[in-house]
């Protein structure tokens, strides 16, 4: 609760930015936001993979999140682009903003920060009375959760993207937190990076009770069959190998508490095997 009012008072004393009637989301979860803070209509505008709601699907795209299509960006003559604080290349903000166009970074790696995030949005955008509805019910949910897994017993938990070479999170990442609310415990939380490659030895050595990775993934059946190779492992055995929704338990927006109650579900069913 600390977190959650320390957050949105940084959002109170940020200074306003004009209602934009013109928006651009560099993100498919930062498209995702704006929705959710009650400013889709605002949205003329988006990058490749941007899918939800589905009225984003129909904006035009202006690249991906790595290449900007900067004509086809001034061709929607945008009052405000919303970048991705460290995950959009310094590069394409400099690029906007020699443009002559307003941006709005948004930074996201705690669940408090999907609160804030749609705060921030909702006042420079106008719609801040169904943000501060949203955020709200977003923090009742995770609330909620934590508190019913609070005691759980607890599991470790590898949470895989890729399968070669293989990927992770450390503890900085929300899905990192969303793992410790369910009453798991993140065996790569100690990483240096936010997300860093590892190799299978490093992997197969911490023996995970848990694997979880996205089931959108297009690597989803090699993770399987990576495990599948390894049938002494912790998880393997037990039958703890789970795919689960990426497009919520990975996006960092409302719908995330979507994605954790899967997540909590799934440990649940991990707990009711028992230990070996």
């Amino acid at each position: 609760m600390i977190k959650r009012i320390a957050a949105l008072m940084l959002v109170l004393a940020a200074p306003a930015i004009a209602e934009a009637a013109r928006v651009v989301a560099l993100a498919p979860h930062l498209a995702e936001l704006v929705c959710a803070a009650g400013a889709c209509d605002q949205l003329v505008g988006r990058i490749e993979y941007s899918d939800y709601p589905a009225s984003v699907r129909a904006l035009p795209s202006v690249g991906d999140a790595f290449n900007l299509n900067a004509e086809a960006l001034l061709a929607l003559n945008p009052d405000l682009v919303i970048t991705w604080q460290n995950g959009t290349p310094a590069a394409t903000i400099a690029q906007i903003e020699r443009l002559g166009i307003r941006t709005l970074p948004i930074e996201i790696h705690k669940l408090v920060d999907i609160e804030s995030a749609l705060l921030t949005i909702g006042t420079q955008l106008g719609s801040a009375t169904t943000a501060q509805a949203e955020a709200m019910r977003f923090h009742q949910r995770i609330d909620a959760l934590g508190k019913q897994y609070r005691s759980a017993s607890k599991l470790r938990v590898f949470y895989q993207i890729e399968a070669d070479p293989i990927f992770t999170i450390n503890r900085d990442s929300p899905i990192s937190e969303a793992i410790s609310l369910c009453g798991g415990e993140n065996i790569f939380a100690d990483l240096p990076l936010l997300a860093g490659a590892l190799g299978r030895e490093a992997v197969l050595a911490r023996d995970p009770d848990v694997v979880v990775w996205g089931r959108q993934d297009a690597a989803s059946d090699k993770i399987r069959a990576f495990w599948q190779r390894w049938p002494d492992a912790h998880a393997t055995r037990r039958g703890n190998l789970y795919a689960v929704d990426a497009d919520t338990l990975a996006r960092a927006t409302p719908r995330m508490a979507d994605g954790i109650t899967e997540l909590c579900g799934v440990l649940d069913e991990a707990r009711r095997k028992g230990k070996p």
